[in-house]
């Protein structure tokens, strides 16, 4: 009986050995092994846009939602960073089947990615680098929470597609980025991750601000010139797109965010 408690005990305290083989299907996650100084250790990504210029000679395992399996399994990672919607359903299932280790990473807010950098590193053996990037973002963050505080939180608008208007619910790390920069996304009390809404409900919430990816999809919005945004000419295109992916170089887009909010009325 002691034999067997002192072996559970044992399995209990010994950590799991540092993931030496690890697959990224996210840009985001990518970036993230960039920040720990861990991209030696990728051998396959998913694209989703650009790579940085340090992983272009990665094998590709696809596009966000269309993942070549099979490519995966021939790269035999020991470890596969995973954010939930770049793969379906079926293809999660899949992997998990096939007995690979999944690391779920999907920060709801930005305190939660500073906590991703410790979480992550300390499974690909970077324990030192990712408890040292979560606590200069969380200081960054705060920094910048204090500097742009406001009395009344801005409304702002985040406008994701145009036909059929998108925008981002509450619990999507945008919103955190917001709210850090004294504003309140226009749509925080709904809990899907891109919800549609009806043109009638952003004018009857009255935004102060709306952002959107290009300035195309808001020159539609000048047809209702008593909308608050409109009047103000406060219908602003979004300073940095790395806004949507949450990794190091997230600061820089929410300072610049910031910045840019600063200059509302």
């Amino acid at each position: 009986m002691r034999t067997l408690l002192g072996c559970l005990l044992l399995f209990l305290v010994v950590p799991l050995a540092a993931a030496e083989r690890v697959v990224s299907l996210a840009p985001s996650l990518s970036e993230i092994m960039l920040d720990l100084q861990a991209d030696d250790l990728l051998v396959g990504v998913l694209d989703g846009g650009e790579r940085p210029p340090a992983l272009a000679h990665l094998p590709s395992l696809g596009r966000w939602g269309q993942l070549q399996i099979e490519a995966l399994l021939a790269l035999k990672p020991d470890l596969v960073l995973l954010w939930p919607s770049s793969v379906s359903a079926t293809e999660r299932e899949q992997l998990q089947r096939l007995g690979l280790e999944l690391m779920v990473v999907e920060p709801g807010d930005l305190d939660s990615l500073a906590e991703q950098f410790a979480l992550v590193g300390a499974r690909v053996g970077r324990r030192v680098e990712g408890e040292r990037l979560r606590d200069a973002f969380r200081a960054r963050v705060q920094q910048l929470r204090a500097r742009y505080a406001r009395a009344r939180p801005l409304r702002v608008f985040y406008q994701v597609w145009d036909t059929p208007l998108y925008t981002l619910g509450g619990q999507q790390i945008v919103s955190d980025a917001l709210k850090v920069c004294g504003a309140q996304n226009l749509f925080a009390d709904l809990s899907l991750p891109a919800p549609q809404v009806s043109v009638e409900a952003v004018l009857q919430r009255d935004p102060e601000v709306l952002l959107a990816a290009d300035a195309r999809q808001l020159e539609a919005w000048r047809r209702w010139p008593q909308m608050t945004a409109t009047a103000r000419e406060q219908l602003w295109v979004l300073p940095d797109k790395g806004l949507e992916r949450p990794s190091w170089q997230m600061l820089g887009a929410v300072k610049m965010l910031c910045e840019q909010l600063a200059e509302a009325e």
